[in-house]
């Protein structure tokens, strides 16, 4: 299962080979979960490395074909980059000014580090004992999802939720209301998704193209 950890490590990191010497010192950041918005989505990359001038990522797809991203911390801080490279599943980008990498890595702010939550909108069917029901999934993260249902559900009641599968197939998916807010929900999945799960069903949902065959 791939997790993502909010512990990060600063060390030297060699330039990739063939790559240009860079000035600015380049630093590891270990695994740190992020977002790429652009004007196809918001997909899930890994931070490896980053310096007050650009940062380096892991994709689990191709990366969309954009001029202009944004990368989003989990905390919401946010920084517009530009894209330099890419190869196999790992992209560069170079940040459209310079950012205190200190910040970036602790991300400090003013709300405590919580998961990544993507803002991709799809219908699903909902299965109960009561009877089933449709619902548009508003955002999505790999433990839960916030929905809108123009059915009265109950705290702690429990559903099947129809989502589709990798293959593009539907799944039921085991979940609980958690909160209400008038129509709108949110609930947790009784099993979550792993990382690249999620960043693949992410891009399924918003660009398939970008998973290729």
């Amino acid at each position: 299962m791939e997790k993502a950890t909010n512990s990060a490590r600063l060390e030297p990191v060699p330039s990739a080979p063939g790559a240009e010497q860079r000035v600015a010192p380049r630093f590891t950041l270990l695994i740190r979960a992020a977002k790429i918005i652009s004007a196809q989505g918001e997909f899930v990359c890994v931070i490896r490395d980053v310096s007050e001038t650009g940062v380096s990522v892991r994709l689990f797809h191709a990366l969309p074909t954009c001029d202009a991203f944004a990368l989003h911390m989990p905390a919401g801080a946010s920084y517009e980059i530009v894209p330099v490279w890419q190869r196999d599943m790992e992209a560069g980008f170079r940040f459209a000014s310079s950012v205190e990498v200190e910040t970036l890595v602790n991300e400090s702010g003013d709300y405590p580090k919580r998961g990544l939550r993507l803002s991709v909108c799809f219908p699903v069917t909902m299965n109960m004992l009561t009877g089933s029901c449709e619902a548009l999934v508003e955002n999505l993260s790999q433990q839960g999802a916030r929905l809108t249902c123009n059915r009265m559900l109950a705290i702690d009641q429990t559903m099947k939720i129809e989502m589709p599968d990798l293959g593009g197939r539907l799944r039921e998916v085991r979940a609980k209301v958690r909160w209400r807010r008038d129509r709108h929900y949110g609930v947790v999945f009784d099993d979550t998704f792993t990382l690249g799960d999620f960043a693949r069903l992410a891009a399924l949902l918003q660009a398939p193209a970008l998973l290729g065959e």
